[in-house]
């Protein structure tokens, strides 16, 4: 009878070849099914990867030791672990798992590790480019629903690097803050319109565990030139998404896999600069 209370029994003992079922064996009776789930998947991988890479003890610390350094690197402003998600492409494909598209919605992709919580809400018209860098970039499209029709008073939250490839918060007293941020929010014909500048391709942060990572596998740290947008309206599905120009080099060679066909705007030269027109188009939530 006792065996019966104690599952583990039947793999009492750690062995390689049964390793996983002896991990797995403790798990207790009530634990959380979803979290049983996870973990009982979790631990099979872990251990078959083991098992197929079979590395020394030198390069298992080797990887403790890079995944401690990737929480060394995590700041208020600098999320290492996001980066690592990015580069290895896992973001992406938990969006394109959470977001299928169907139903004709602007389509998703990466956060990023640079969003700020609670950027300036912004009159539509308003210039954005606080350090006046760059080439003029005039943006106009409207918010609308999977059947066309427009959604007044939804919020575009953009950001972007200035044209010298960083954040605003990675020069903390040398660009403005809150520099190409600004939330604006559309009118009654679901329409939004703001001024900044054309975006460019940039480095990811290259001086931490993530860039010595891409380094020795031969990989460039270039993200393809974009600016970032979250467009929200209640009753909606959020969308967090990017716009690329068509004339970036990198657009096929993203460090974060995060660039879509879909996403690639009609960047138009005009007198003093740029032009761009683009429409978002949200799904009605579940």
């Amino acid at each position: 009878m006792t065996n019966l209370k104690r599952p583990w029994t039947k793999y009492p003992y750690f062995e390689e070849d049964t390793s996983a079922d002896v991990v797995l064996a403790r798990m207790g009776p009530d634990t959380d099914a979803r979290l049983a789930q996870v973990m009982t998947s979790a631990v099979r991988h872990l251990h078959a990867f083991v098992k197929e890479v079979r590395p020394t003890h030198a390069e298992w610390l080797t990887a403790i030791k890079f995944l401690t350094e990737t929480g060394h690197m995590c700041t208020d402003w600098r999320q290492e672990y996001i980066l690592l998600s990015d580069t290895l492409g896992v973001t992406m494909l938990i969006d394109a798992i959470n977001h299928s598209h169907g139903d004709g919605a602007t389509e998703n992709t990466i956060l990023g590790p640079f969003y700020v919580e609670n950027p300036p809400h912004r009159p539509n018209g308003f210039n954005i480019c606080l350090d006046g860098k760059g080439e003029p970039l005039s943006i106009r499209g409207r918010v609308l629903d999977t059947d066309g029709n427009p959604v007044a008073g939804a919020t575009v939250d953009a950001w972007q690097t200035n044209d010298e490839g960083f954040y605003d918060v990675q020069q903390k007293g040398i660009q403005p803050d809150m520099n190409l941020r600004g939330v604006f929010t559309t009118d009654d014909a679901g329409a939004y319109w703001f001024q900044t500048a054309k975006p460019r391709y940039y480095p990811i942060p290259f001086d931490g565990p993530v860039g010595q990572l891409l380094r020795a596998m031969k990989r460039g740290p270039n993200r393809a030139a974009h600016i970032h947008f979250i467009v929200k309206a209640p009753g909606y599905e959020d969308v967090i998404t990017h716009v690329f120009p068509p004339d970036c080099p990198y657009l096929e060679m993203d460090a974060v896999f995060g660039v879509k066909e879909t996403l690639i705007g009609d960047f138009r030269k005009v007198d003093g600069g740029w032009a761009l027109d683009w429409d978002f188009t949200l799904a009605r939530a579940a």
